[in-house]
């Protein structure tokens, strides 16, 4: 029980390493704030977490709102008194070159990817400042260290939520807020599978295409992930501040041969 009495706030927690993180963080003990911006899916993980015994609510908010997510917060503080943990998972992606992406598919990005992680921060950051305690970990990507084909916008948002990691971490070290990144490679997850089946005329052989450059010969599982997550959220990774942690199979450091 890691995270006992702890009430862990997750954005995009409706499927793949969102949900995954929420049934392992109500697991381990604490009480799960499922956020999402599609209903159905948000109250179906709430289900999943309740009827194995664990405690979560639901809370339907776009990140890229300012008033919705700031009332979200609120909302939250109201009823449960704190935010201990803050994983900003929430995330979109896209295919194509600079020169193809529409500005106004650039601006969704950003909006989501990056605007998605600054809003729950800064409305959560001052409770978590009066309480001098608080763990906050962003979706970043292994893309922010990696060139990737046909990924601008993306790689961009992932790039940016890894530099604002850092920033963050030296802002709020002194009220003892740690802040940290997640890097996965290539999760198999709704998120991953909707890029496969939009992006290529046989998603099957793009899906081995994939595996040939991560070392573990494989793609990884939003489980795989989710630990990584609860490693973060707990005690156990105390030691660490403003650091990225990859679960990527080997892809950024490792070439295969």
């Amino acid at each position: 029980m890691r995270l006992l009495d702890k009430i862990a706030v997750i954005t995009g927690a409706g499927s793949g390493i969102g949900k995954a993180t929420a049934k392992l963080f109500a697991k381990e003990g604490a009480f799960v704030i499922i956020t999402d911006i599609n209903r159905e899916n948000g109250q179906e993980t709430v289900s999943e977490i309740k009827a194995d015994g664990g405690k979560a609510a639901f809370f339907e908010v776009d990140v890229a709102n300012p008033e919705a997510v700031e009332a979200t917060i609120k909302q939250i503080i109201e009823s449960y008194k704190k935010i201990d943990i803050l994983f900003n998972n929430a995330g979109i992606s896209n295919v194509g070159r600079l020169d193809e992406v529409e500005p106004d598919v650039w601006d969704r990005i950003m909006s989501v990817n990056v605007k998605g992680v600054y809003l729950p921060s800064k409305y959560a950051l001052p409770f978590m400042m009066e309480q001098k305690s608080g763990v906050i970990i962003n979706m970043s990507s292994c893309a922010a260290e990696m060139g990737l084909a046909k990924r601008a916008a993306y790689s961009a948002t992932k790039g940016a939520v890894l530099a604002l990691t850092k920033a963050m971490q030296v802002d709020y070290a002194p009220y003892n807020i740690r802040v940290n990144a997640l890097l996965p490679g290539t999760i198999l997850s709704p998120f991953v599978e909707n890029y496969l089946k939009t992006s290529y005329d046989d998603p099957e052989v793009a899906i081995e295409g994939i595996k040939k450059r991560q070392l573990s010969g494989d793609l990884g599982r939003p489980e795989d992930v989710a630990k990584a997550a609860l490693f973060l959220a707990s005690d156990e990774s105390s030691f660490m501040m403003g650091s990225p942690l990859y679960i990527d199979g080997g892809v950024v450091f490792g070439k295969n041969a």
